[in-house]
This record gives C-alpha cells, structure tokens and sequence, in this order.
C-alpha cells in the first residue's frame, strides 16, 4: 500500500470516528437537557429559593462523575451500566480492532476489575476531552495520545489483565499479585 492510500485510510477512519463521536455527543447533549428538564419542573416542596440555588450549584461543581472505585451502591451500579454502555457501545466497535495472541481483549472485561478501573478512567478523560466547549476542537486526538493508546497497549498487552484470556477461555485470576514482605510479617516470624 503507497502512502499515498494509507494517508487516505486513515484520514476515512478519522472522519468515521469524528461522526460517532459527534453523533454520541449529541445524544449526550439531549440526555443532559431532557435531565435538566425533568430537574428543573421537579416540585421543591419546603425549599427555599436558597436551597434551590445551593443544590444547582452543588450539582453543577459534579458535572462529571467521580472515579468508580469511590462510589458505592447503586451509584456505583449505574456508573458501571453506563461504562458498560460506553466500552461495548463506543470503545469496542470503534476504537479496538480485532483480538490476536499480541492485543488480547476480553468479552467479559468487567470481571476484570484492574481493567474496569483503567477503562472508567479513560471514559471520564473521554467525556471531558470530546467536548469542543471544555477543550476545543483538539480534544479527541489528545484523548487518543495521552488515554486511549498508552491504556490499550497496557490492557491488550501481555503483561496486562487480559493476558490469560483466549477466545476460549476467560481467567481473571491470572495477575495476582503475591505476598508482599513487610516488617510486620517479619516480626510475626520472629516470635
């Protein structure tokens, strides 16, 4: 293949990539509006206007959710459903291409927690870095040098949690970690 093809390639799966990212940040957009929506006609009952204000300014300083190891419960729950939504629905199909012995993936990546974590973390910096009003038109390919690719390359790599996984097989308890030595169980020895 010239360079002269390959150049064309990849400026098509540039502009394949813009369109699904602008077509999920207009979904986004219509998701947060109708959400503002249903928040804003909510009946306050007893509230004050004062309360009224502090709630909406201590909503808007959470514009993006905090890391999914620090949440709990059901918003622990929803976080990942919609993680889950993001990776199989964006991530997957548009970024990953296909799983080989050197770029493993694991259809039931969300057992694997050290991965969940590292994928959370990159959907957050994605939904900051695919906002032209929070970071301008050079977001996305910030996204991909300094998130998507040094990540992937950990996750798909053979020293990462997908290691031990083939495409007939899943083990999620191949990355334990041993033992660590440490003065306190060198002074239990010693008694």
């Amino acid at each position: 293949m010239t360079d002269e093809a390959v150049n064309r390639v990849l400026t098509e799966d540039v502009e394949d990539l813009k369109a699904m990212l602008q077509a999920v940040q207009a979904e986004l957009r219509d998701l947060r509006e109708s959400a503002s929506g249903r928040a804003g006609s909510a009946d306050h009952g007893g509230e004050t206007p004062d309360d009224a204000e502090a709630e909406q300014e201590e909503s808007a300083e959470w514009q993006y959710p905090p890391f999914l190891f620090l949440l709990e419960g059901e918003q622990r729950d929803a976080e990942l459903r919609l993680l889950a939504e993001w990776v199989e629905g964006v991530l997957v199909p548009g970024c990953l291409g296909e799983a080989s012995a050197d770029s493993r993936w694991c259809h039931l990546w969300i057992e694997h927690w050290d991965a969940v974590g590292v994928l959370h973390a990159m959907w957050l910096a994605w939904q900051e870095l695919t906002d032209p009003a929070t970071c301008g038109y050079t977001g996305p390919s910030v996204w991909y040098r300094d998130h998507y690719r040094p990540h992937i390359a950990d996750l798909r790599g053979p020293g990462g949690p997908f290691s031990g996984c083939t495409k007939g097989e899943h083990r999620t308890g191949h990355r334990l970690p041993g033992r660590v030595p440490s003065i306190w169980c060198m002074a239990e020895d010693d008694s």
